[in-house]
């Protein structure tokens, strides 16, 4: 199923001594986000729900701010 969503790449993706290869990828298919690993895009997903990734982002805005 991995295979058949159209991943993009954070746009913090990039830089490190990692390259592009830095960095987590995510498609979303309502009602989930799927999450994985650039480094290993075969290995296991982090699956959620649409509200929790968002919970989940405005957590890390708020503790950036």
């Amino acid at each position: 199923m991995s295979d058949e969503l159209a991943w993009r790449k954070s746009s913090y993706s990039g830089g490190g001594s990692g390259g592009d290869d830095t960095c987590v990828e995510i498609a979303t298919a309502a009602p989930l986000a799927h999450i994985r690993d650039t480094k290993d895009r075969h290995g296991g997903l982090l699956i959620v729900s649409h509200g929790a990734f968002q919970a989940f982002l405005t957590t890390l805005k708020d503790q950036d701010a």
